[in-house]
């Protein structure tokens, strides 16, 4: 219950990726002979599906070691080319600590950066991004989809708005792309970062999806060594890694819309189950969410008693980033909980290889032991009896 920190490889993932380990184990740089030539055209393989899923055009696709790194050369590589035009970047309080930390590194060397705030859902507003446009704002970076809390940000209008004001936009779809519809084109994204993990295919390895035109979008080189991925992305391939990221885009586009409906009954379950109970509040947005996620609150319960009751699930406190601090998460301080209800917040999320049953069991134990531990808990009987 915590695939949104990372999924399976899929079965035929794996299949798809084995023999490019021993048989086919050339090195896709290599142009003079057919252990080369084997590794080249199964990257374009990969590279075609992945452009599939989004889209795109096959040689718009930079291939990464995931999205931390895609992100990192989104955003410092644009700060880098287009140094003379501005040194104004835009984001938002919720983002990723790969989009936050990225900022903060450029903000050192003399790159202004606005956070937009978020309302109680996590969303952003059009209007304050609309005003925090100037004529020194180059890039505009802001995820589809809130690793936390799920959230689906307006993307489409966030794209028009950018192209409207000729400023780059960036999304960071590490949550969304293989799970919902994600279009480049229909969204006016300019650059966007994904990491196969995310949606079944190995960990290891992501893309950056960079527009060759309307406009033509550049980065400058963030490693040096080598000529791979248009110079971009120095480094020998790794290909058994993105010939499982191609399969994975493959498997997605198949099975994706009935994988949503299946997701949504799964997700509506549990939020239905859980928001009846007291003093349990939903974090994120009621419907423009991620069908596989479900973050809560639980007021007046020591999060850290209820894991301990259910060590046979495996789900999170928070985004699997930064879940070793006991700072309430970011994300939900954005949003406007306490401190008490950022700590006291649990993230449930599943994917293709959940079961009903699975979902069933999932929400009865939750349910029952927030009861008994509630039951049990002298503060929370305190308070509701209205003595604290």
């Amino acid at each position: 219950m915590d695939y949104n920190a990372t999924t399976p490889v899929d079965p035929r993932v794996l299949e798809a990726m084995i023999p490019y380990f021993c048989d086919i184990f050339g090195n896709a740089s290599s142009a003079n002979h057919k252990y080369g030539w084997e590794a080249e055209e199964a990257v374009s393989r990969s590279r075609r599906n992945v452009a599939d899923l989004i889209g795109a055009s096959p040689k718009d696709i930079i291939f990464t070691a995931g999205s931390t790194e895609a992100n990192n050369i989104a955003i410092k590589g644009v700060a880098e080319v287009y140094a003379e035009k501005g040194n104004h970047i835009i984001t938002c309080t919720t983002e990723h600590k790969a989009i936050i930390e990225t900022c903060q590194c450029l903000e050192s060397k003399g790159v202004e950066t606005t956070y937009l705030n978020v309302d109680e859902f996590g969303l952003i507003d059009l209007d304050e991004l609309k005003n925090a446009i100037n004529d020194r704002t180059i890039l505009v970076t802001i995820m589809a989809a809130n690793n936390e809390i799920g959230t689906l940000q307006p993307v489409e209008e966030i794209g028009k708005i950018c192209r409207e004001k000729g400023v780059l936009f960036h999304t960071d779809a590490t949550q969304s792309v293989g799970k919902i519809p994600v279009n480049v084109e229909s969204m006016n994204i300019d650059l966007m970062s994904i990491s196969a993990h995310k949606f079944y295919g190995p960990k290891g390895v992501g893309a950056l999806y960079v527009r060759s035109k309307n406009p033509r979008v550049k980065v400058s080189k963030q490693t040096h060594g080598g000529s791979q991925e248009k110079g971009i992305r120095s480094g020998t391939l790794n290909v058994p890694g993105i010939v499982g990221f191609g399969k994975a885009c493959e498997l997605s586009i198949a099975e994706m819309e009935i994988e949503v409906k299946k997701h949504i009954k799964y997700r509506d379950k549990i939020i239905d189950a859980l928001t009846k109970l007291e003093n349990v509040y939903l974090n994120g947005h009621s419907s423009k969410r991620l069908t596989n996620n479900i973050n809560v609150s639980i007021g007046l319960l020591d999060i850290d008693l209820l894991l301990g009751e259910m060590k046979d699930i495996a789900v999170s406190t928070g985004s699997a980033c930064t879940s070793a601090s006991m700072a309430p998460s970011h994300v939900l301080t954005a949003i406007g909980r306490s401190d008490e209800l950022g700590r006291s917040s649990l993230r449930v999320s599943f994917g293709r290889f959940t079961t009903e049953e699975e979902i069933d069991y999932v929400t009865e134990k939750l349910v029952a032991t927030i009861n008994k531990l509630r039951k049990e808990s002298p503060v929370y009987n305190m308070a509701k009896e209205g003595i604290i």
